[in-house]
């Protein structure tokens, strides 16, 4: 099978038989939605095995507390810092940010006993998969003896706006929405690119963090093509408008970043999404919509 742009034309009917497809895709992949937990059966499942056979790395960062000085604010010279601190207090600010927008979100969105349409359904296990995503993260930084991270709220002005965005409607949320997503995956891609040469000397804790990586990229690959949906011929072009700024805007905003990757580089790979380049485990695992995918 070979892929075609995320960006690809599609008709409103096909987009619907999508949401359909995702929502079958969803309840097969994650399992059962335990509501009050924020959690789902099989993120459960995959989580206890991780947390069961548990991998640690050889020793600990070189200085950790200088993860801890600069996990919530950064205070050192990022130039200063090993590499394995700062690939580590990059996931963690991407992560708090996700963690921070789900939380918003999930008070924005009808509780499953509510939902009357398939797309609000979809968005309850969507959301549910990003808090198992948020455990995922922390069993990595627990792969470097890292135990006491805490996931701590943003700043007030920046909370208002991850609760506000939920509410706005469907016209202006959709395009940012969905270049969020893609976002989260280029960020991923290109920490996968990095863990071989970062944990060179810690192969065991890198390959735990990579299957940890794994199981969040097959969901939110799955995301992004869910996102894609909602989007007809203008919130597309507005969606490929967007890229840019946004992930220059927000990649700024983690200065870690800015030592550990080449942002024109991500905008360039995430305008040219097309599936390429992902792991085959995790392409297979995924959710991609049938108007990206085309039979050889």
């Amino acid at each position: 099978m070979t892929y075609r742009s995320i960006f690809a034309p599609c008709t409103s009917r096909e987009r619907q038989q999508n949401f359909e497809a995702y929502w079958l895709f969803s309840q097969a992949h994650s399992g059962e939605l335990f509501e009050r937990e924020q959690d789902l059966s099989k993120k459960r499942e995959q989580l206890r095995y991780f947390r069961e056979h548990p991998v640690r790395s050889r020793k600990p960062l070189r200085e950790p507390a200088a993860f801890y000085r600069n996990y919530l604010d950064l205070v050192d010279d990022p130039a200063r810092l090993d590499q394995k601190t700062l690939l580590l207090l990059c996931i963690y600010k991407f992560a708090r940010n996700e963690w921070v927008g789900v939380s918003g979100a999930w008070d924005a969105t009808p509780a499953m006993a509510r939902a009357t349409k398939v797309t609000d359904k979809i968005s309850r296990y969507h959301l549910a998969e990003e808090f198992c995503h948020v455990r995922y993260f922390h069993e990595m930084f627990r792969t470097f003896h890292l135990e006491k991270v805490e996931w701590v709220p943003l700043d007030p002005a920046l909370q208002r706006v991850y609760r506000i965005f939920p509410h706005l409607p469907g016209a202006i949320m959709d395009a940012p929405a969905f270049v969020t997503e893609l976002l989260g995956i280029t960020f991923y891609q290109h920490v996968d690119l990095l863990l071989n040469t970062v944990f060179a000397d810690e192969p065991e804790a890198r390959d735990r963090v990579r299957a940890l990586l794994y199981e969040i990229m097959v969901d939110e690959l799955a995301h992004v093509g869910q996102r894609r949906n909602f989007l007809g011929p203008l919130a597309i072009r507005a969606a490929q408008w967007l890229i840019r700024p946004v992930f220059r805007a927000f990649l700024a905003s983690i200065a870690e970043s800015e030592q550990l990757f080449e942002v024109d580089q991500m905008i360039r790979d995430a305008l040219a999404f097309d599936y390429r380049g992902l792991p085959p485990g995790v392409l297979h695992g995924s959710w991609i919509p049938s108007y990206c995918a085309e039979l050889r």
